[in-house]
């Protein structure tokens, strides 16, 4: 239109609108470049829901825009990705409802990693190298923390989201560093606030953070590029304190995600992660405490019931010494006898071997000399003399042997005097125990003495003939009865009160209102 009619000059110059210079930039644009290939690293890849894909080509000194309808994303030689160096063949066009310009692509092939990402794989491969990606030196992350600590932008959604799913979950504190997570500070800020928060001591007058989450919104990949600072990568991979790490989207990876303990898919995943669920923790304390009393219960059923089971197999006391103590008793019955039986042998044998030591025995030798010396009175006194010397020599000899049969006297009295002793002794042991049971009679005799209880104020009730009363019940009014006290009786009268019990087996029974009986007298 503008090349049909050349407009009036002056204030009378017909204005174009806003859609026709539009439409004529389209036209221009599109007849003027029609289809080209561009070569450029991806940097922002946007998946829409209707299935297009909305992305960004850069290079070192200019970016533009370019989209992929749903129907040409199927026959792509790859998928677009972001930081992936491509060449693109399309149809260079405008969208005038923002006044740009962008690039319809029909094909897409890889033209090699973009060097931003190029530079990060580098750097990846040094810090693996180095070890700081092994998981062996990754440290645990607190099951119950006490205090939490948080690295990120105090204004944006992150620490509120961080922050409420913290209160929902568990009650502890939370300490937030603020600092910038874009741009050229971003990187040096998180360092101090990781180094900060590690400094912190322990019982200080701020306490120390028993973890830390460094968190971050989604954004490209020049947004995160402060998290993939090497810098910032050792600090992290030299906190004493576990880190988790929460920066950008779920398909988001910086640096930081390969060297802190551990990785969130997005911040409220982190918060997740670094507190436990306060509900849980009780009903699972809970659950632990039943199975406890379960498990102490069926132990102590099951010793319960392997006790019962071993005494059962063991012999009962009276089993054990039942036996023993009817030996010891037959015992003790035969011991007196046995012992005077046994005096009594011993008795006997020593009567009997005195016996064959009277003065008869020793004469009787003197006596068959003497009628010798008779017999040969007649000899001459030379064989008298030699006969009553040799008398006298045998006397002699009879009267030395005669001292040595004390010996076998004295030893049956020795063994009579011991046996004495031994039978004694017994005797004693047998009177101490049979005392010690009577004692233990007596005792139990007393126990159950029913004049026992009197000295201590009770008294015993007796109807007049003597019967012992045990039922208030078997008491009728006006009854003598005698009282027995520890000192002695006294008499008693039951007063007209009746047990309810007694009334109605005493009650009398009425007599009948006939008056026929009466007629007859």
């Amino acid at each position: 239109m503008a090349e049909e009619a050349e407009p009036p000059h002056g204030d009378n110059a017909a204005p174009f609108s806003v859609s026709e210079l539009s439409s004529a930039l389209k036209r221009t644009v599109e007849e003027r470049f029609g289809y080209v290939r561009l070569r450029g690293e991806i940097s922002k890849v946007t998946r829409h829901a209707s299935g297009h894909v909305y992305l960004t080509l850069k290079d070192e000194n200019a970016s533009i825009d370019g989209v992929v309808w749903r129907g040409v994303v199927s026959r792509l030689d790859c998928q677009p990705e972001q930081g992936l160096e491509v060449i693109v063949t399309g149809k260079i066009t405008t969208y005038p409802a923002r006044s740009s310009y962008q690039i319809v692509i029909d094909s897409m092939e890889p033209a090699g990693v973009g060097a931003l990402l190029a530079q990060l794989e580098r750097l990846k491969a040094q810090l693996r190298g180095e070890g700081l990606f092994d998981p062996a030196r990754k440290q645990p992350i607190p099951a119950i923390p006490a205090v939490v600590g948080v690295i990120t932008s105090p204004t944006g959604a992150v620490i509120r989201d961080i922050l409420h799913r913290i209160r929902d979950r568990w009650p502890c504190q939370v300490l937030v560093w603020p600092c910038v997570v874009q741009g050229e500070q971003a990187a040096k800020q998180v360092a101090n606030a990781v180094r900060g928060f590690a400094a912190l001591p322990e019982g200080g007058s701020i306490p120390r953070p028993d973890v830390l989450i460094v968190a971050r919104g989604g954004g490209s990949i020049e947004d995160l590029l402060p998290f993939n600072d090497e810098a910032l990568a050792r600090t992290v991979a030299a906190c004493p304190i576990p880190v988790i790490s929460a920066v950008g989207h779920e398909t988001d990876t910086t640096l930081i995600d390969f060297v802190s303990d551990r990785r969130a898919p997005t911040p409220t995943a982190a918060a997740e992660m670094a507190t436990p669920v306060l509900s849980e923790l009780k009903a699972q304390t809970a659950d632990y405490e039943r199975r406890l009393q379960r498990a102490a219960g069926r132990m102590v059923e099951t010793r319960r019931g392997a006790l019962m089971a071993a005494a059962g197999r063991l012999p009962s006391m009276a089993d054990l010494f039942g036996r023993r103590e009817q030996r010891l008793d037959v015992a003790t019955a035969r011991l007196s006898s046995g012992l005077n039986a046994h005096v009594a042998a011993h008795d006997r044998r020593l009567a009997a071997v005195a016996a064959r030591l009277t003065p008869q025995t020793l004469l009787r030798p003197i006596r068959l000399q003497a009628e010798r010396v008779d017999a040969l009175d007649r000899r001459a006194v030379q064989a008298l003399r030699a006969v009553l010397r040799d008398a006298d020599r045998r006397l002699d000899g009879a009267a030395r042997r005669l001292p040595s049969m004390d010996r076998p006297i004295s030893q049956a009295l020795v063994q009579l005097d011991a046996l004495s002793v031994r039978a004694l002794r017994a005797l004693e042991r047998l009177q101490a125990r049979q005392a010690e049971r009577l004692d233990r009679a007596g005792r139990l005799l007393e126990s159950l003495n029913p004049d026992g209880p009197l000295a201590r104020g009770f008294a015993r009730v007796h109807h007049a003939d003597g019967r012992l009363v045990r039922r208030a019940a078997d008491l009728a009014s006006d009854e003598a009865v005698s009282l027995h006290f520890g000192d002695g009786a006294r008499t008693a009268v039951i007063d007209g009160g009746l047990s309810p019990a007694h009334q109605a087996k005493s009650k009398p029974k009425p007599k009948s209102s006939s008056t026929d009986q009466g007629d007859l007298f």
